[in-house]
């Protein structure tokens, strides 16, 4: 393992990330602010709790998860299409390094910004609830391992898309749309029995339903079954970047 070329790798990307360091900040806080004032205000004033709990800290785990999920994923796609869009992909292609050391630097840089970001969010969350974390290790796992599945997910997008409008499409039009029908807002046991089904075929349910377990002690779906789930997302993903690098799929072309 060529532990240098991983850190120069991830030094240049959180290089870039701490030069936006403010804006970084300051929009996590803003957004999380807005959806307090939206969801916590106007609908936690007609829902006053969810399985016993108060609806404005039911709804903490969720907005961490939107939002790191989405972080995550357009860090990653951005930081290894950037190098395609200019040429300099060919730079790590020739350098005497694996795949396994590009991803590593790449995907850790991502995954360190958006753990970052959901901890911004969580502290930011504090401000408006009385939030207890029951188990605060598994809170950190179960975030800890969505930043690295979905900074990996980021990264096939970032291969994948041809301009930068595809590097958008999968953000805005899968991975949002995703989380807000997985349970970010609500239990899914709140939804008739045919839509409870239907929900669980979501595979973000999964995940907030572990992160949310860590919180309250409570969740949609068993714990076991979350952490496979997100074990099994992440595997998925590492053979897919695997599979890019063996045969050179929109990178040497």
């Amino acid at each position: 393992m060529n532990f240098g070329a991983v850190s120069a790798i991830y030094q240049a990307e959180m290089a870039r990330f701490f030069r936006t360091l403010l804006q970084s900040f300051i929009s996590p806080v803003i957004s999380t602010s807005l959806y307090f004032v939206v969801f916590g205000s106007a609908i936690g004033g007609r829902i006053q709790e969810v399985e016993g709990i108060a609806y404005a800290a039911f709804i903490v785990p969720g907005l961490v998860m939107l939002s790191v999920m989405t972080q995550a994923t357009s860090n990653a796609s951005f930081a290894i299409y950037f190098p395609k869009f200019t040429g300099t992909i060919y730079e790590y292609l020739l350098a005497p390094i694996s795949f396994l050391e590009v991803t590593l630097g790449f995907v850790g840089a991502a995954a360190t910004k958006a753990l970052f970001i959901g901890l911004v969010i969580l502290a930011t969350a504090t401000l408006f609830v009385d939030l207890t974390i029951q188990s605060p290790l598994a809170m950190l796992a179960f975030l800890l391992l969505t930043c690295i599945s979905f900074s990996l997910l980021g990264f096939i997008i970032g291969i994948w898309a041809r301009n930068f409008e595809q590097l958008q499409l999968i953000p805005l039009l899968v991975i949002t749309p995703l989380v807000f029908l997985g349970g970010s807002f609500y239990s899914i046991s709140m939804l008739p029995p045919a839509w409870q089904i239907v929900t669980r075929f979501n595979p973000v349910v999964y995940l907030i339903s572990g992160f949310r377990w860590s919180f309250f002690g409570q969740a949609d779906v068993p714990i076991g079954v979350s952490l496979l789930a997100i074990s099994g997302f992440t595997a998925l993903c590492l053979g897919i970047i695997w599979l890019i690098f063996r045969t050179g799929w929109r990178i040497r072309s």
